[in-house]
């Protein structure tokens, strides 16, 4: 199997060019040497006013919320000249799992060197398991990348302390440089790397890292948020820093957000269902579990999920705060917790005592039949496997089971519970099924647990508790690098059991069951878990599956569906707030089988409804050349570009003393200014360098070599493209973009292209998690699937009007083309005229396609949203001549 890659995603398109639209007015640098140390660097030469201007162009146009001012990291480092002061910028990417950030920040690095001539990167990771994930998309992405920039050399590869020529040539190339670290590698005085070397003939291989000015990729940056941390990474003396995460903690000037409501109402996530298994009315003895401990001056309390006696005598699951002395006899009014005093609450073992002698630490459970639960789960999930693999074989997918664990040793050791359980409910499910008849359940398992690798291979695991060891080659390799092969039917491997090392940096496409066997606490976040296979799926080929009622993620969870799904949603509101949070997960005990009303689709108004809608169409654009170019030559006209300069800050030079050692230190005392240089000879191909910047921009544009050189000729700033060719292309590739995004909607024209949807695409059932469809007597289908509450209460609206005869919502492949991305419309309606005389029998009907937006939607809409639905409005009005509007409520139809 290959991985193929879509390069015209438009979400991901979108992320890239914000980064390289900071830096519009940076010329191209094509080398800087730097004397002593023979260092090639990246360089940048606009100002912090410059890149701040073009901060602010680039949130608004994303609909973000502008920031004054740049955020900078601030910190003294050591280097090869002395103690100098380290300040550098930081931006933010926010993108939920599974949308693709790793390929968003790589591709990022081709753009920035193709545009800017930025050469020397450094992508910085919290985990091996998210640096062995990173590596693994630059190796699956490296054909990809060489066909869609030409073959650009480039060179990656992970920091190794013994093998330090890297480090060299990471210096010392001119092409471009992707080094992949952990921050582990260099957040300690004693790591190699800060130390002078015979193998770097005495040079210290972090002052040849900071003669490059590299840019960083901090990739999950919320964990290396720590002062340690963050003066490690001030170390490496970078130019700038970027910041890649679903989850950041600290966002420092966000340029692009993509939320989890973002990706689940575009489809480009699995949706998500939750099987619960609990233990029901076992109320017969104490039930405890440490849910967390808080720490507030001088007192410390504990949040303990207990079985609590309401008024009217019945019992039920309840959350009590603790503190030392509570009984729980009071707090739960039941006789069974008489013996349960608090005698201890140790935040730093994070553990509860009791004065019966019963100790629990976060996540434990008291009163439970564990063995059970796990028994319950483990069959849960490989029936749920075995039916998914059952159905999807036909579509060519194989399914993926993550299990995670409470101990290592309960797997890995000889009679380890969870091994045992797993290989006789295997066992016992298969019967059922004849593809699995003759398969060992040893053969289809895999683990992979947080460890110290020898070199001989073999493998400590330090989440064991009587340090086992073994070698597990094997099983790291398939489940860390070879995400290929664990994909293909000839891999028996189906089922990866892992502690805490896979919680973040890692996921599988295929993975369609999580079990959770390790008593989640809230250390370990469920978006960290349900991260790992949330990621759409992908078939034998390598080619992603867009299809929803496939991209089912189940979570089979060891609490209560309702305790589950508000956790869930609470991490989400707390990272997001209420408007980016997505539905709450389904209940997979509960899933919706909604049928298609073949009584509504067989009569004669949706047959005319679908004989209206379903024409496929094509689209040109009239672009109006000639005012094109007197535009841009009018702005272009109006615009200074500066010749390439290099800043200059005068600065002192001191040594002082301390700890009885001698340190030179610098320090600035004249404000920064810029120098103008003399251009070399160089001069790129600048209408190549303009259509390049064009045709990746998001919408991609096409112009012909002569209408870009008719620009050059008429503007009065020629001259200036000499001067500073990078500059000149950047500009007029922007002032293009601006001119002809309303062009490309006013002027573009639909007309049918003899194709169209065929009624019979229409599923019979849809399955679907219940908590996104709703019954409806008007729909097509039984139940109708929403993506928000404003779909729900005009779903709700449809129901109760009389005057709407019956209505679909439009399925996801049902598309209209843009030139800014496909587009699916939401509602097609059939409604009775409204009349002034109410009593006309037979009144004539209306034919209506309906967009649906909250009601401040275009306050501040993204321009490629407000694109599609100005595109839409022109392929139905004026090529299949039906009614469409953007409304939102059903209160606003006719």
């Amino acid at each position: 199997m290959e991985f193929r890659f879509d390069a015209n995603q438009e979400y991901q398109l979108q992320a890239v060019n914000s980064i390289c639209d900071l830096f519009i007015g940076q010329p191209k640098v094509e080398l800087e040497l730097i004397f002593g140390i023979s260092s090639i660097a990246n360089r940048l030469d606009i100002s912090d006013a410059d890149i701040l201007e073009n901060l602010k162009n680039v949130q608004s146009g994303n609909g973000i919320k502008i920031d004054d001012s740049l955020d900078k990291i601030e910190a003294e480092i050591n280097t090869a000249n002395g103690t100098i002061l380290c300040s550098f910028p930081n931006f933010s990417v926010e993108m939920e799992t599974g949308t693709g950030k790793t390929y968003v920040y790589l591709r990022t690095i081709f753009e920035l060197y193709k545009q800017y001539g930025m050469r020397k990167f450094i992508v910085v990771v919290p985990s091996v398991a998210i640096r062995e994930g990173v590596i693994k998309t630059l190796k699956i992405t490296k054909k990809h990348f060489q066909e869609l920039y030409s073959n650009i050399p480039y060179r990656f590869y992970t920091y190794d302390s013994a093998s330090l020529t890297r480090v060299r040539q990471f210096a010392q190339s001119d092409s471009i440089e992707i080094m992949v670290m952990t921050i582990a590698a260099f957040n300690k005085d004693i790591n190699i790397i800060k130390q002078s070397t015979d193998r770097l003939q005495g040079d210290t291989p972090i002052h040849m890292i900071q003669a490059t000015r590299p840019i960083l990729i901090l990739d999950e940056p919320q964990n290396m948020e720590s002062e340690k941390s963050i003066a490690a990474l001030s170390a490496l003396f970078p130019l700038f820093a970027l910041r890649y995460s679903a989850t950041h903690r600290n966002p420092y000037n966000v340029i692009y957000r993509l939320t989890p409501y973002d990706a689940y109402k575009k489809n480009l996530v699995k949706k998500i269902e939750v099987a619960s298994v609990i233990e029901k009315d076992g109320y017969n003895k104490p039930f405890i579990k440490i849910m967390n401990m808080d720490t507030n001056k001088n007192t410390i309390t504990a949040s303990l999920l207990v079985h609590k006696l309401k008024k009217n005598g019945s019992v039920h699951e309840a959350i009590i705060k603790v503190k030392p002395g509570d009984s729980l006899l009071s707090k739960t009014l039941r006789q069974e917790y008489e013996n349960y005093i608090v005698d201890e609450i140790n935040p730093g073992r994070k553990a509860i005592i009791f004065s019966n002698g019963v100790e629990l630490s976060i996540g434990e459970t008291e009163g439970l039949d564990k063995n059970a639960i796990f028994k319950a789960q483990i069959s849960t999930t490989i029936e749920e496997h075995f039916k998914k693999q059952v159905w999807l074989k036909k579509n060519n997918i194989k399914v993926l089971s993550l299990f995670f664990i409470d101990q290592v040793n309960n797997y890995i050791s000889h009679e380890g519970i969870i091994r045992r359980l797993f290989n006789e409910s295997f066992n016992q499910i298969k019967l059922k099924y004849e593809d699995w008849l003759q398969v060992n359940p040893e053969e289809v398992q895999a683990a992979y647990f947080a460890q110290t690798r020898k070199k001989d291979g073999t493998i400590i695991y330090e989440d064991s508790t009587s340090g086992i060891s073994k070698k597990d080659e094997e099983a790291y390799n398939l489940i860390m690098k070879d995400k290929e092969r664990i994909l293909s039917f000839n891999e028996p491997v189906s089922f990866i059991f892992s502690h805490s090392a896979l919680r973040e940096g890692w996921d599988n496409p295929n993975i369609f069951q999580i079990c959770t066997l390790n008593q989640t606490s809230s250390e370990i976040k469920k978006r960290q878990e349900i991260g790992r296979g949330i990621r759409l799926a992908v078939d034998q080929s390598g080619q992603r599956v867009h299809d929803e009622t496939i991209n089912v993620l189940t979570v089979i969870a060891n609490e209560s569906y309702d305790r589950y799904a508000e956790a869930l949603q609470k991490e989400y509101e707390v990272e997001y707030g209420t408007d980016g949070i997505p539905d709450k997960p389904g209940n997979a005990y509960k899933s919706v089988q909604s049928r298609l009303r073949n009584q509504f689709i067989l009569c004669p108004e949706f047959i005319e409804l679908w004989d209206r809608i379903k024409y496929k169409t094509q689209y040109s654009v009239d672009i109006d050349t000639d005012s094109l170019i007197r535009e841009v030559v009018e702005d272009l006209d109006k615009i200074e570009i500066k010749p390439p300069r290099i800043i200059t800050v005068k600065a002192s030079l001191k040594v002082e003393d301390e700890k009885n050692k001698d340190v030179m230190k610098s320090y600035q005392i004249g404000a920064e200014k810029l120098m103008e240089i003399t251009p070399g000879q160089y001069l790129p191909d600048i209408v190549s360098v303009i259509i390049h910047l064009l045709r990746n921009s998001s919408p991609p544009i096409c112009l012909t070599r002569n209408t870009i050189l008719e620009i050059i000729k008429c503007t009065i700033k020629k001259h200036e493209a000499i001067k500073n060719p990078q500059e000149f292309a950047l500009i007029t590739a922007r002032l293009i973009k601006n001119s002809i995004a309303e062009q490309l909607v006013n002027g573009i024209k639909y007309e049918k292209n003899g194709k169209w949807y065929e009624m019979q695409q229409f599923e019979e059932i849809i399955r679907f998690p219940d908590n996104t469809f709703i019954p409806s007597e008007r729909s097509i289908y039984t139940y109708v699937k929403y993506d928000s509450n404003v779909e729900k209460e005009f779903i709700k609206k449809l129901d109760e009007r009389k005057d709407v005869k019956m209505f679909v919502k439009l399925p996801s492949w049902f598309l209209v083309s843009t030139p800014v991305g496909n587009y699916n419309p939401d509602w097609a309606i059939i409604m009775e005229e409204n009349r002034e005389n109410q009593n006309i029998v037979n009144k004539p009907l209306l034919y209506l396609v309906r967009e649906t937006k909250s009601q401040d939607w275009d306050k501040n809409p993204r321009r490629i949203e407000k694109y599609k639905t100005r595109c839409a409005e022109k392929h139905f009005k004026n090529a299949l001549n039906v009614d469409y509007k953007i409304i939102d409520n059903a209160d606003q139809l006719p």
